[in-house]
């Protein structure tokens, strides 16, 4: 009898574990159905959406291809035009009005003929004393005026007839045409300079001188110290 009964037990136990064993398996396969299930879903899903933004900007792209043009085309940038170049030098110097230039003032021997392209010194009066070299200081007064208008554009008589200072001579703040052209003067002389735009102002002029002028001076000179 209790061997009956433990074979019983056993086959009790054996087919509690059998049915045990069967109700895993089937939760099993359930969750791999649902996994797979889902995962479809999800593909589906991202396909049908890569499909309805392809069709949606393909649509929208055919769209605007065909709606009319509501803003204008653009247009190249215009090319900004070139710096015009600077006037060229005078081919001939201007009648000097008025001359003499100011009341009390110096009359300035007209240029003639083609304006120079290289220095013109000329001397309307001798001075005395020694003669300035390079190194010196030569005190001045001047009446300087643009071949191409025959006006003045600058002049001691503006500034209260004050002597001005060139020194030293060859080096001085002045342009070249100075610096070379008064090379030689003595005190009480006068000297006239014409002096072309390369030892004067260049092509890019100065205050109230044009690019490429060339330069008339007429300078009397106070004094020279070597």
């Amino acid at each position: 009898m209790a061997n009956s009964r433990r074979r019983e037990r056993e086959l009790a136990r054996r087919r509690y574990e059998r049915r045990r064993l069967r109700e895993q398996q089937q939760r099993a396969r359930r969750r791999r159905r649902n996994t797979i299930a889902g995962a479809s879903a999800g593909t589906a899903a991202v396909i049908a959406l890569i499909v309805f933004l392809a069709v949606h900007f393909s649509g929208g792209s055919d769209k605007a291809s065909a709606a009319p043009r509501t803003t204008p085309p653009v247009s190249a940038t215009p090319t900004p035009s070139a710096t015009p170049p600077p006037p060229p030098a005078p081919t001939k110097c201007a009648q000097i009005k008025p001359n003499p230039p100011a009341k009390g003032q110096p009359t300035v021997p007209p240029v003639s003929g083609k304006a120079p392209t290289k220095l013109v010194i000329k001397d309307i009066k001798h001075g005395h004393g020694p003669a300035a070299k390079k190194g010196s200081s030569v005190s001045v007064t001047y009446i300087g005026i643009s071949c191409s208008t025959g006006k003045v554009f600058d002049a001691s008589y503006l500034h209260g007839n004050q002597p001005f200072e060139v020194k030293p001579l060859g080096q001085a703040s002045v342009i070249q045409g100075w610096n070379q052209g008064l090379v030689g003067v003595r005190a009480g002389g006068v000297r006239e300079l014409v002096i072309p735009a390369a030892l004067g102002y260049g092509p890019a002029g100065n205050q109230g001188i044009k690019p490429n002028e060339t330069l008339i001076f007429l300078i009397t000179v106070k004094s020279v110290q070597a």
